[in-house]
């Protein structure tokens, strides 16, 4: 038994004795690890490492839900916690949506743990960073390189007990020239597939390649979106879209069983490796299906959100899914599964999107979108700007870079039956900019894209 399934166990226990033998309480223990190596003016300015174990406890005590947390985890710690969470469950409103426990269920197998990537240091970290600067070859750069390590243990009163562990390593970096960006990034549970002179190099070819831009008028544009650009769109059809919270009270476009996206397009929800093999209630994860060759097939689902909707979880509960719905948050795109030959040459277009951009009459090559915020969550009408490089693309060739700019899209229907003229054969990992969340991407040939304005006015 791990550390923490113990500590999850033993607050189970206390709960029991403190608030009777008609308490429901779940318990979820979980130790996170974080270190960080930032590198900025092509030198590493920073490391920091960051470690805490976090102890929750959900509690159902005559018809009333309360919740609470402590990183204090010796005796007192967590009868504080019980004691607490006992008192707020009394001051609570009646809890009519309360969908009970967990029963007792076994986890699916994951993918293989790496000791390595858990354990890794500075150095490590370091090498790679030092990669990613000599293959820019004198350009400016910056960004980081991070791993991350996660054990946790789940226990409650229904009898469910599981336990887990992850490790995920990631690198994000940019080069610039002359006020132009190039980005290269990537993540994995091995810190040994991230190749710091790789990345480097495809971030400053990036770079060289997009001085001197011009500006392109207003428009809807047919696009190649590169897998950065991509994991957006994943990131948002996850987030508003699949959200079994949003679906069950009628917010998400998401129609089960109904032709919503073109036949190219599966999505599924591919959390093992990457995270804790069991989410906040205890259910255990899998690979979800969301949707097949077009067909949404599916939503994510707590506990709560499946009882409104007349499903069952499919392991999605986060610490606050009951407010914001559960969010499937490591989405893959699959590829595309017709061989292309790929077309050579150095340039700014990344081996993913090649062969796509050889087939595109008058276009834009599209690397990444930034400040992405929802006008309309329904139809999921997405407003955004273009970053870290933008091309126009004449008969097959990049002809020129262009201004950022900004876009206003129904991303459901960027990706709609008939709009998807390709999609890559080579897919990328990437990491999200600000936690452990990670999509997997091919690039996107898409039949059009609206434009509404350069990123200036």
């Amino acid at each position: 038994m791990s550390a923490e399934l113990d500590l999850a166990a033993r607050v189970v226990e206390l709960t029991r004795r403190l608030a009777g033998p008609g308490a429901e309480a779940e318990v979820v223990a979980a130790h996170s690890a974080e270190a960080l190596t930032r590198f900025a003016n092509s030198a590493i300015h920073q490391n920091v490492a960051d470690a805490t174990t976090t102890v929750r406890l959900r509690l159902h005590l005559d018809g009333r839900t309360a919740g609470g947390s402590t990183t204090v985890t010796d005796a007192a710690g967590l009868q504080s916690l019980v004691e607490r969470t006992i008192a707020a469950s009394r001051l609570s409103p009646p809890d009519q949506a309360w969908p009970g426990l967990t029963p007792p269920t076994p986890l699916r197998e994951s993918p293989a743990f790496d000791e390595a990537t858990a354990a890794a240091g500075p150095h490590e970290r370091a090498a790679r960073v030092r990669d990613f600067v000599r293959a820019a070859d004198g350009l400016e750069t910056a960004g980081f390189c991070r791993t991350t390590y996660s054990s946790g243990g789940f226990a409650n009163t229904a009898g469910q007990a599981v336990e887990g562990r992850a490790a995920e390593a990631a690198m994000d970096g940019i080069a610039r020239l002359a006020g132009a960006d190039g980005v290269a990034r990537r993540a994995s549970s091995r810190l040994t597939d991230l190749d710091g002179t790789a990345l480097g190099t495809r971030a400053a070819a990036k770079a060289r390649a997009g001085g001197r831009p011009i500006e392109l008028s207003p428009g809807r544009y047919e696009v190649v979106l590169e897998p950065t650009a991509v994991a957006d769109i994943l990131d948002n059809l996850a987030t508003f879209g699949f959200n079994g919270k949003a679906f069950a009270q009628h917010q998400s476009f998401a129609e089960l069983g109904a032709q919503q996206f073109d036949q190219a397009v599966t999505i599924r929800d591919e959390p093992l490796g990457a995270t804790l093999p069991f989410d906040q209630e205890g259910t255990p994860r899998g690979t979800l299906t969301l949707v097949q060759q077009g067909t949404t097939t599916a939503v994510s689902h707590d506990r709560t959100s499946a009882a409104e909707a007349g499903a069952t979880s499919t392991g999605h509960a986060g610490a606050a899914s009951r407010s914001w719905g559960p969010i499937a948050s490591n989405l893959a795109l699959a590829p595309g599964r017709d061989a292309i030959t790929p077309v050579t040459g150095e340039g700014p277009t990344a081996a993913s999107a090649r062969a796509l951009v050889s087939g595109m009459r008058r276009g834009l090559l599209i690397t990444d979108f930034w400040y992405t915020r929802v006008l309309d969550q329904k139809s999921l009408v997405i407003t955004g700007l273009t970053r870290n490089g933008v091309w126009l693309v004449e008969d097959g060739e990049v002809t020129a870079a262009v201004g950022n700019m900004r876009f206003t899209q129904s991303y459901p229907q960027a990706l709609g039956p008939g709009a998807v003229l390709g999609v890559g054969t080579e897919i990328e990992t990437l990491p999200d900019r600000w936690t452990g969340v990670r999509y997997t991407a091919p690039a996107l040939h898409l039949q059009s894209w609206n434009l509404t304005g350069n990123a200036s006015g």
